[in-house]
């Protein structure tokens, strides 16, 4: 075991946050983006950009599927509608689903919960995601051992506090192909593995008995979306097995590969930490400035990239204030920035997509040798 492991397997309870001194820094900043919205009297939810922008996501990744059953197409022109149902189905992902099951799409909780439901039709759990992402992820953020989004995946090494494996020297020639099948993963073992854990180590708010029906309708889930992605199109509208399956796998990988490639453009880049906790479990910081921390920015003056992944490039007013909808992140930014300087809280951004991306790859170099950092 481990210099991690051993300081972990120390950690009485949950994370504990510390830097009292540094608590008055969120206490102004949230002020201060609250008279932001009462002054311009809007909401913190979503608007009409929002309701017209889930319109057509939705319609980009089911109106391939539906044409494609009903019409026999080439196989040029249906590889051409799967890629865009990745492209769909990542924006979904990221900007639909994303704001709904943080609670930030709709001051309306039917609303929420109803728009949340679109993780269903991309085949997950919304109970794992709520934990992984709003608990795990949002609270623990670069936490080794606590935020799943940074666990060692087979054969890469996503943190510096993990053991190394030789062949991790070479993850970042390999990385991107394991990033495409995050999708396809996700629909069909990770959310069983997934729940199992969750209820071995306590994360779980469940009984055994109400863990019972979850299970069923995370199974109920899957049966779902693969008889209206796979089974219903081959056995009912008899369209082309292989040319169909091959489709699926083209459209889980796009998405696969564009949902991960922007989460880790915010965390795993150069200039994040990722903090030790202590053997009482206590973190240095407070919450707020851990997330500062933690958390990169990237290419927030790329408009059309942030219509499209949701606003995630403005990942540290996303960590800060996950109830509010990403359409207005551009307005805030500015408030959550000054604020920061006026803290003397350093605010990270790569100003383009390339700087990120590449930093993220000079980051999944370093994590590939065999050393382990602390501090």
């Amino acid at each position: 075991m481990g210099q991690i492991e051993n300081v972990l397997s120390k950690v009485k309870g949950n994370i504990k946050f510390a830097g009292e001194d540094q608590k008055e820094f969120f206490k102004v900043l949230r002020s201060r983006v609250d008279n932001y919205f009462i002054e311009n009297n809007i909401s913190k939810q979503g608007n009409a950009q929002m309701y017209i922008k889930t319109v057509l996501l939705l319609t980009l990744f089911l109106g391939p599927l539906v044409v494609m059953s009903l019409v026999n197409m080439s196989v040029g022109l249906q590889m051409m509608g799967w890629f865009i149902m990745g492209i769909a189905l990542a924006g979904i992902g990221m900007s639909v689903m994303h704001d709904a099951n943080h609670g930030a799409y709709s001051n309306n909780d039917t609303v929420n919960k109803l728009m949340g439901y679109s993780l269903v039709l991309l085949g997950g759990s919304i109970f794992n995601w709520k934990l992984q992402h709003n608990i795990l992820h949002h609270t623990y953020t670069n936490i080794s051992k606590y935020d799943e989004d940074i666990d060692d995946k087979l054969i890469l090494r996503m943190s510096p506090h993990t053991k190394s494996k030789g062949i991790q020297q070479y993850q970042v020639f390999y990385a991107f192909l394991f990033y495409g099948i995050l999708t396809l993963y996700w629909a069909t073992a990770k959310d069983f593995l997934q729940f199992r854990r969750y209820m071995k180590n306590g994360v779980s708010p469940l009984s055994k008995s109400e863990a019972r029906g979850m299970l069923f309708r995370i199974a109920l889930t899957k049966v779902f979306y693969f008889a209206y992605l796979v089974f219903i199109p081959i056995f009912v509208f008899n369209v082309s097995w292989p040319i169909w399956i091959a489709g699926f796998l083209l459209m889980h990988f796009v998405a696969g590969l564009v949902l991960t490639v922007i989460f880790q453009l915010a965390h795993t880049v150069e200039g994040t930490s990722h903090p030790v906790p202590t053997e009482n479990g206590t973190i240095e910081n407070s919450w707020a400035v851990h997330q500062l921390e933690t958390t990169v920015d990237f290419a927030t003056h790329n408009k059309l990239l942030s219509y499209y992944i949701g606003g995630l490039n403005f990942q540290v007013e996303h960590h800060l204030f996950p109830k509010v909808c990403h359409v207005h992140y551009p307005k805030i930014a500015p408030i959550v920035r000054e604020t920061a300087r006026e803290f003397g809280i350093t605010y990270m951004e790569n100003k383009y997509f390339s700087d990120a991306f590449m930093s993220h790859v000079r980051t999944l170099k370093r994590f590939g040798v065999a050393t382990v950092e602390f501090g």
